[in-house]
């Protein structure tokens, strides 16, 4: 009987271990070739496991174990892809009900599922439920972590007296355990962080504690590039396929500062100061499993409609879990959006090794004075924090009036001045 290993990819050199967040596939499905089988999560990126070849799965780690590249996580017997298969999910098929010639013997099951993982003991104590009293739907009959919460979810829970009920409900994340599993009145709920999550903290940690961060405002009018896109959106569509947005014309400013000010595009990096000469600029996406810094390149060489599309794909990329190590290195400059969510002002931390960060903020109406009048304008915060260990306040200052002065008279861009 030939089996065919799945094993966990490699990442990239800095990646030796992740969790497996997600089984796309249930223990004794029939895959095809190239199926996506798994999501591994690491401290970096999110990641999908395809099936080699089509056949019969076995699977051999439970979803949430922690795994290291190479890893082998289940087993493909490649003589059963010819088997007979019906629909048992979105993602998941699974043989016709024919007698299964590799199940183990009974006693053997039975010893499987006494055989307890400690994410069943733990679901154990908190929902009351004996595992020997479930049916296992893991390797020979062993219980899973999804049995468990099938069972919390199936057995009748005790009515709370009214005195005991909270005035305010539990709120419980979408992420969380499903909500049948959790106690009635329970006013918490705890679970592990991802190694992405993780590894977001710690950097936004140590960025705060080895760098001299500060931020200095300003705000910007954005009539000039609301009417050019007001005019030209409808051509720019039609030649393009796809909308002119804000963040090409930031993206533009940015690159056009940095030229200005190129103490700004630079990096410390040990008792050396590095200046980078190219323009590759990160645009912070958030996505479900974190924010994440797709990194557009070269974009001093690039046009507006070639900036909109590379920040639509990697935006796409990255929220449908598909972006790479690659795309995520060597970035020397980032902009953030709070506006998007609402957000009037914000002190945006810094992405090292990058020395700056461009914060972008909600787009209000605000009564202003021009040229002696008091007149309406949609006018936008911006906010620079940067290391004041490389960057004098004079630069950042300059940087930030440059980008400011390129959004109000776009022509700048144009005529680099």
């Amino acid at each position: 009987m030939p089996l065919l290993d799945v094993k966990i990819p490699p990442m990239g050199e800095s990646i030796s271990s992740g969790v497996l967040a997600k089984w796309h596939v249930q223990n004794g499905d029939v895959v095809k070739k190239d199926q996506p089988l798994f999501e591994l999560e690491t401290d970096k990126i999110t990641s999908e496991g395809t099936a080699e070849s089509a056949g019969k799965i076995t699977l051999k780690v439970e979803e949430g174990a922690e795994v290291k590249i190479g890893d082998v996580v289940a087993t493909i017997d490649t003589d059963a892809a010819a088997l007979p298969t019906v629909s048992t999910g979105e993602n998941a098929t699974a043989t016709s009900a024919l007698p299964n010639p590799y199940a183990p013997p009974a006693s053997a099951q039975a010893a499987a599922a006494t055989a307890q993982s400690p994410a069943v003991r733990r679901l154990a104590e908190e929902t009351g439920v004996d595992p020997k009293t479930v049916t296992g739907s893991g390797k020979g009959g062993r219980v899973t972590k999804g049995d468990m919460l099938a069972a919390a979810e199936a057995k009748p829970t005790k009515e709370v007296p009214p005195l005991l009920t909270p005035s305010t409900p539990p709120v419980i994340s979408p992420k969380s355990a499903p909500a049948a599993a959790v106690s009635a009145g329970e006013r918490q709920t705890r679970k592990k962080m991802t190694p992405l999550r993780q590894k977001i903290a710690q950097r936004l940690v140590a960025a705060q504690q080895n760098a001299a961060m500060l931020t200095t405002f300003n705000e910007v009018d954005m009539s000039a590039v609301m009417e050019l896109r007001k005019k030209y959106q409808d051509d720019f569509v039609k030649k393009n396929g796809l909308k002119l947005g804000f963040m090409s014309f930031f993206t533009k400013a940015v690159v056009h500062a940095l030229k200005e000010v190129p103490g700004v595009n630079a990096q410390i990096d040990g008792d050396s100061i590095v200046q980078n000469h190219y323009y590759d600029i990160g645009i912070a996406v958030s996505t479900e499993k974190g924010l994440m810094v797709p990194v557009v390149r070269n974009c001093d060489t690039l046009g507006m409609a070639e900036i909109e599309k590379a920040i639509a794909d990697s935006a796409k990329r990255a929220r449908d879990g598909k972006i790479t190590l690659n795309d995520l290195e060597g970035g020397v400059f980032t902009i953030t959006n709070g506006g998007i969510f609402g957000s009037m002002l914000s002190t945006p931390i810094i992405n090292p090794p990058q020395s700056a960060i461009l914060g972008l903020h909600a787009i209000n109406e605000r009564p202003v004075a021009v040229n002696g009048q008091v007149v309406i304008r949609p006018m936008m915060y911006l906010a620079l924090s940067y290391d004041h260990r490389l960057i004098d306040g004079k630069e950042a200052v300059t940087f930030l009036v440059k980008v400011k002065q390129a959004i109000e008279d776009p022509t700048r861009l144009l005529l680099a001045v």
